[in-house]
């Protein structure tokens, strides 16, 4: 097994585990009730793909080992099917990465996905894939925010590794607005 399949192996438990309990940690932090969370109206696939950097993100146990340089690269398949190839730099140096799979929920301008980076002969479990919804896009498909129901997953990722401050600012207020707890956002550390 090359590193590579343990990076996505580990991955996969990770956010098997996180997604197992997510709902559980969800309804405990929760005082109050909210809205569910809004998607964006429509999401163009195919303008969708290509590589994204991330800008932000909630802290997760799978992207513990995430030190830099994280993005993800969206490769739409001749079946429909999306390929996800995450990856990072780690705090030595060593870039790592996990290959996974994303599928449209609904609509063909559905913007709620299922995304898994465990192997292909687990996909029948339902457990394997988690919820990748696009919650907040600019009309250039250059800056996206994208979560899940309970809110528990965060990211905030753009076409360039630098993003307009501006434009951070005014995303991060309709993150606001929709419920997000800012205090747990993270910057991404910014590429030399």
């Amino acid at each position: 097994m090359t590193y590579t399949h343990r990076c996505a192996a580990a991955s996969f438990l990770a956010l098997a585990l996180g997604l197992s309990l997510a709902p559980a940690v969800h309804a405990q932090a929760q005082a109050q009730p909210q809205a569910p969370l809004a998607t964006i109206a429509a999401l163009d696939v195919a303008r969708y793909m290509g590589t994204w950097h991330e800008v932000a993100r909630y802290p997760n146990v799978f992207q513990r080992r995430c030190a830099a340089d994280t993005s993800a690269r969206y490769t739409l398949q001749a079946d429909g099917r999306v390929e996800v190839l995450n990856r990072c730099r780690t705090a030595e140096g060593e870039m790592i990465e996990a290959l996974g799979e994303a599928r449209q929920q609904g609509a063909a301008d559905s913007p709620r996905l299922k995304v898994r980076f465990a192997p292909a002969w687990l996909s029948w479990l339902p457990l394997v894939w988690g919820d990748y919804w696009v919650i907040d896009l600019d009309d250039a498909y250059r800056l996206v925010a994208v979560s899940e129901p309970g809110r528990d997953y965060l990211w905030v990722l753009s076409r360039t590794p630098q993003v307009d401050a501006a434009a951070y600012d005014a995303l991060v207020g309709r993150l606001a607005a929709q419920g997000f707890d800012l205090k747990r956002l993270e910057r991404s550390p910014a590429r030399p």
